[in-house]
């Protein structure tokens, strides 16, 4: 027998054999552990054939930088994408305006389903937020930055006095949260899950923020300040759910004093952030008006 060779193909198969493997053994140990028992036999089983996945998967690392590497600078579309800075606001709003699309709908449908204002106020907080990414994809579809400037600061500002309507919404989350009116219980999957959302949604949205202040664009500004108002959102409600999950042996009045806090810091900053776009973008429109 040829063990060289036989080694070579159980540690290189086919790309496609180690891109399926791996998640479909993490899949298959994570339906053992919560339905088997993490001492079972098949678990165990599963567990090192998540393993052997996983070392596959790191073996094929130095291809798919090549592979990444060589897609970045020989594909069009990919050039394109990067190249073009409208081309890439548009995308962003279009998938953000389609997802809460999406969301609200399904909110709406649960609060009447179970008659539960929660739900409501949910629907209602990512409904304005389509509709502030929807005025700005109806701008930046058919103006590139800084083209009609006057026109991005009405918008800017339009977007700063939805975020002020949206801190109602907020105000009933944080009741929600810290008299708990109605607990919402997670799985402790699903609570690591919205972590790792959370926190990367709160880190791309810094990111972004700072990024696109160099084109100066308000429009471009105001799509970054939304993310940034919806990551701080996400991590109040993150915090209720860990609290939720992980915080059983927490005191009623600790878990209060937590939750109203952190509310009150959102709403806050939220409203700072509001205030701020509002103001800049009347003094904007201001100083254009004299000029004229």
């Amino acid at each position: 027998m040829d063990w060289k060779k036989i080694g070579k193909a159980l540690l290189f198969p086919h790309p496609l054999v180690a891109g399926l493997l791996f998640p479909a053994a993490v899949g298959l140990m994570l339906w053992g552990m919560l339905k088997r028992g993490v001492e079972d036999p098949l678990t165990i089983a599963f567990c090192a054939l998540s393993f052997y996945g996983l070392v596959l998967v790191c073996l094929r690392i130095p291809d798919i930088i090549r592979r990444v590497q060589r897609f970045r600078r020989e594909n069009r579309y990919y050039l394109r994408y990067q190249n073009d800075v409208q081309l890439r606001i548009n995308l962003s709003l279009y998938f953000a305006v389609a997802f809460n699309a999406v969301y609200a709908v399904f909110q709406l449908c649960l609060g009447l389903w179970h008659h539960s204002a929660w739900f409501y106020a949910m629907a209602g907080y990512y409904l304005l937020l389509g509709l502030m990414r929807l005025s700005l994809v109806r701008h930046t579809r058919h103006h590139a930055a800084g083209e009609d400037r006057r026109m991005e600061w009405r918008k800017y500002r339009f977007c700063g006095w939805l975020l002020l309507v949206m801190n109602l919404t907020l105000a009933v989350f944080t009741l929600y949260f810290v008299f708990r009116i109605r607990v919402f219980l997670h799985h402790e999957i699903t609570t690591i899950a919205m972590a790792a959302y959370t926190f990367t949604a709160l880190t791309l949205a810094i990111i972004n923020a700072v990024r696109y202040r160099r084109y100066g664009s308000p429009a471009y500004s105001a799509a970054k300040a939304i993310s940034l108002a919806s990551a701080t959102v996400s991590m109040l409600t993150l915090e209720n759910a860990l609290l939720t999950t992980f915080g059983q042996e927490s005191s009623e009045s600790f878990r209060q004093i937590m939750l109203g806090a952190s509310g009150a810091a959102v709403i806050l900053a939220v409203q700072g952030i509001a205030l701020y776009m509002i103001v800049n973008a009347n003094r904007k429109l201001r100083l254009g008006a004299s000029r004229t």
